[in-house]
């Protein structure tokens, strides 16, 4: 054995296939590409999913079921460590101060407010829910929870 001929990973490398270089070759007269119809023409591609006339199996398939997720309220989760980090002592705090500093997307998204972290700041919180943890360290700090309708 040759250090030429010795590879990393056995496999790794397999030779090129050459088509329509004879019979010899295992891929020469139709190429590997069989016998008339689309398949063997050039341009020819196969839509995904395509069955050719036949119902489709997803029409094939019965609809079942019924998922309340497609109807559940998303929050936007704003933790109060997040506060003690962006806020200043004694500030105001609105869902617009929020998307201002990047912790919530946009304006039509609901903020919850959770209590991981903590608090040393006295802040005047307001958004659209709040876990108990956050409530109790946010009034802990002198602060003060407002709910946004």
């Amino acid at each position: 054995m040759l250090s030429n001929e010795i590879t990393a990973i056995v496999g790794a490398y397999s030779k090129r296939k050459r088509i329509g270089r004879g019979k010899g070759s295992g891929h020469g007269k139709t190429c590997g590409r069989g016998h008339k119809g689309a398949g063997s023409r050039s341009g020819n591609s196969l839509r995904l999913l395509d069955e050719g006339g036949q119902m489709p199996l997803f029409r094939r398939l019965p609809k079942r079921g019924f998922n309340n997720a497609n109807f559940a309220t998303k929050y936007e989760i704003v933790n109060v460590a997040q506060l003690e980090r962006v806020f200043n002592d004694g500030q105001t705090v609105g869902i617009d101060d929020l998307i201002g500093v990047g912790l919530v997307g946009s304006r039509r998204s609901k903020v919850k407010i959770l209590g991981d972290g903590e608090l040393t700041k006295k802040l005047t919180v307001s958004a659209h829910k709040f876990s108990k943890s956050a409530e109790q360290k946010i009034a802990g700090c002198g602060g003060s929870v407002k709910v946004v309708a």
